[in-house]
């Protein structure tokens, strides 16, 4: 049996957009979330962009989300570190949503011997700040990206993302970093905590089993897997896991909200 949902965790690409476009439903998803003052955050593993900019990014799309309900793997990351080591230093190869993520939590960016180094996602890998990120981690910084995803979308095909650079620094080094964004269900729970609401009554709605589903799961939360993103109905019997349901889009979700 389904328990009772009073709060929702939705991912964003493949579930509310596609390719800077609004899927059908996502709009009066937010709505009615908003409407019913459900507790709600939408997620991402994009470390790229601040809250205020996916909140433009989505409000272009014609979907209202404030920036306090959005939750990104950079945020995450930045507060998992905080509570590890408050106050303290990294190198961080990344964009402005992780940077400002750090300096929100009062971390000190650096190159000169820093505790840890932060890997996220950017545009442009440059091969110097992956060469000194080799360098410092070889010489005792402790290494932690914002997530796991090898590729990230684009309008020409896919893009090389965190995942796969971090498996660049980690052949260098012998390294593994620590993931903190999904499907490591420690973004889940942080996600959770920000909204003050708890696992049993929280739903999580994504379009990937291997990283919503699963981190979902892994939570303790239902999970809602949507066929509108990277996943076919086909597809589910190739993973040992289950979600809670199978809905083919966010539009079958808003009168459950």
């Amino acid at each position: 049996m389904t328990r009772s949902i009073t709060a929702w965790l939705s991912d964003m690409d493949g579930v509310l957009m596609h390719e800077g476009v609004a899927l059908p439903g996502a709009a009066e998803f937010i709505g009615a979330l908003r409407e019913r003052g459900r507790p709600f955050l939408i997620l991402t593993n994009n470390s790229i962009f601040t809250p205020r900019d996916l909140r433009a990014r989505l409000a272009a799309a014609g979907l209202e989300v404030p920036e306090e309900a959005l939750w990104t793997s950079a945020l995450a990351t930045a507060r998992f570190l905080h509570e590890q080591v408050p106050n303290g230093s990294a190198y961080v190869v990344g964009e402005a949503g992780l940077t400002t993520a750090m300096y929100d939590v009062g971390y000190t960016l650096t190159a000169a011997r820093p505790e840890f180094v932060v890997l996220g996602e950017t545009r442009t890998y440059s091969f110097e700040a992956i060469t000194q990120a080799i360098r410092l981690i070889q010489g005792g910084a402790r290494f932690i990206a914002t997530n796991p995803d090898v590729t990230g979308p684009s309008a020409d095909g896919d893009l090389p993302a965190t995942g796969a650079v971090a498996a660049m620094i980690t052949a260098a080094t012998g390294r593994t970093p620590y993931f903190v964004g999904k499907p490591n269900p420690m973004m889940i729970r942080s996600a959770l905590n920000t909204i003050d609401v708890h696992s049993e009554t929280t739903a999580m709605v994504g379009d990937r089993m291997d990283t919503d589903v699963l981190a979902g799961l892994e939570a303790g939360l239902q999970t809602f897997l949507v066929l509108t993103g990277s996943t076919r109905a086909e597809d589910v019997q190739n993973y040992p896991i289950r979600p809670t349901e199978v809905v083919p889009s966010i539009a079958d979700l808003v009168d459950r909200v």
